[in-house]
């Protein structure tokens, strides 16, 4: 069958657009090749897959302003990508829009050590931070799984934790400042190094934005001295519900550890055989805990949290007792999602959050869900905070599974609003929990969300199609008169 022949106004168009953007970012900036534009499909969420218009890599904060400007002039809309690794859909490029990737915006332009703060750039990674300011026992302490690789920028966009949030705080609460464009190509700043600003807290609003209301290209973080000393305790548990039992009593007794995670059964297997980290193999649960501070304080919580773990029925208790040892235990719970993909062909990564108390009466929901739905989990997650991230296996390959999974992790979120949780930890909501969001807000909501959204974005230009399952026009909004000015989303195309 004879494929229909490409609109030639649309290919002049394209082409007028891959030449306005070739004069702003002269060079290599501009890829506009179907083969070279494949890398650019899609994000962590590789179900759905969709080339870009065109890709623009631009390496200056006037670079970017000026693709804004003209995308905002000709009505072009505007995908912003960092490294690609969200798990969401974030990413996930339009056809009629421009992918605008911020892989070149790589450089730490100022380390402050005397006001603890880092200035860097967006497409700095999250661990390279921890590097620049390690030579001074400094760190950076959010620390997602995939920090080698995840972006300071795309951190800020989904407002990433980590195994550190529960004590150190997310994202948010480790920026103080950055430098932000806006869709007409306006600069405007925010915060900085000081630890409060005045007047609305326009940074709360974009931290976690998932790029819709700006293009983030500089950003200051907050950076911290190391503990003195820290200790991990690795402890088995003959039920998965014990550990979580065991998580609301630690932080119960006032205990707050600096990251406390828990794995299940197939994540424990999956895990050992790829890291052999030393995990018991007879347990079905393993918790995490660790624990930081002076030493003599490691030591009495050390023994806190261990009679703790007895008393909520663990069966084994091994401290750390050296920095390799520790890091070793932290090195199976880092690898988790590669070594869940050794034993299954594909895997889908969810993303919720739960009151911690929740917890053992979830994990069981999830054990029935499972039998229902005839697919596997592995559960890993960041206990200590509730955020949960059960893996469901599946086969692509086999017809009807790649539906299963979806509709089955939909079930857990939507399980997750209604034990008084919410949608999302720190993946964000993207498109792939677009359509869950009615579950947690109401219309009045989403609407007033998207008057947010339009005081930044009026043309409603910036990754369209995110976040929200009904678009409404700007001005319908600012009018009140919401009925009738809905704008359809396209089909979101899968692989």
């Amino acid at each position: 069958m004879k494929m229909p022949e490409p609109d030639r106004n649309v290919l002049a168009r394209r082409a007028r657009i891959v030449a306005a953007l070739s004069a702003i970012v002269p060079g290599e900036g501009v890829i506009a090749g179907e083969r070279e534009m494949r890398p650019y499909e899609s994000d962590g969420l590789t179900a759905y897959r969709q080339l870009p218009m065109v890709v623009v890599l631009p390496e200056t904060t006037q670079q970017v302003s000026q693709v804004l400007k003209y995308c905002y002039d000709e009505g072009i809309k505007v995908v912003p990508r960092g490294a690609g690794t969200s798990l969401s859909g974030g990413a996930l490029p339009l056809e009629d829009g421009v992918l605008l990737g911020m892989a070149k915006f790589n450089r730490v332009r100022e380390v402050d050590f005397d006001n603890r703060v880092a200035v860097v750039e967006p497409g700095v990674t999250n661990l390279a931070v921890s590097a620049a300011v390690a030579h001074e026992g400094f760190y950076y302490a959010p620390d997602p799984s995939s920090q080698i690789a995840c972006t300071i920028g795309g951190n800020i966009a989904e407002n990433s934790g980590g195994v550190h949030c529960l004590k150190y705080g997310m994202t948010t609460n480790n920026v103080l400042g950055c430098e932000m464009v806006l869709m007409n190509g306006e600069i405007i700043r925010l915060g900085g190094k000081h630890l409060d600003a005045p007047g609305y807290d326009l940074l709360g609003v974009v931290t976690g934005s998932e790029g819709l209301l700006g293009i983030v290209t500089e950003v200051t973080v907050r950076i911290l001295r190391k503990p003195e000393t820290v200790r991990a305790l690795m402890v088995g548990f003959p039920r998965s519900e014990d550990a979580g039992a065991c998580v609301g009593a630690i932080i119960g007794a006032g205990i707050i550890p600096g990251g406390m995670e828990m794995m299940d059964r197939p994540a424990i297997r999956a895990a050992e055989d790829f890291v052999h980290a030393g995990y018991p193999l007879d347990v079905e649960a393993l918790l995490i805990v660790e624990l930081d501070g002076p030493g003599p304080e490691v030591d009495h919580l050390c023994g806190r949290v261990e009679a703790i773990a007895k008393a909520c029925g663990a069966v084994s208790c091994q401290v750390s007792q050296s920095e390799e040892q520790r890091l070793l235990f932290w090195a199976g719970r880092k690898a988790a999602f590669p070594a869940v993909g050794r034993i299954s062909p594909d895997y889908y990564c969810m993303d919720g959050t739960i009151p911690r108390g929740k917890l053992p009466l979830v994990l069981e929901k999830m054990k029935e869900m499972s039998r229902r739905y005839g697919l596997r989990v592995a559960n890993v997650f960041h206990a200590g905070d509730g955020n949960l991230h059960p893996l469901i296996l599946y086969d692509a390959n086999v017809p009807g599974e790649i539906e299963k999974a979806e509709a089955f992790g939909a079930e857990i979120l939507t399980l997750c609003v209604e034990v008084g949780g919410v949608l999302t930890g720190e993946h964000g909501v993207g498109v792939e929990k677009r359509d869950l969001m009615p579950a947690m807000f109401s219309e009045t909501d989403l609407d007033q969300q998207q008057r947010v959204k339009c005081a930044f974005d009026e043309k409603g230009l910036l990754n369209p199609g995110k976040v929200f399952p009904t678009l409404h026009r700007c001005a319908e909004l600012g009018r009140m008169h919401v009925s009738g000015g809905r704008l359809p989303f396209p089909d979101i195309p899968r692989f």
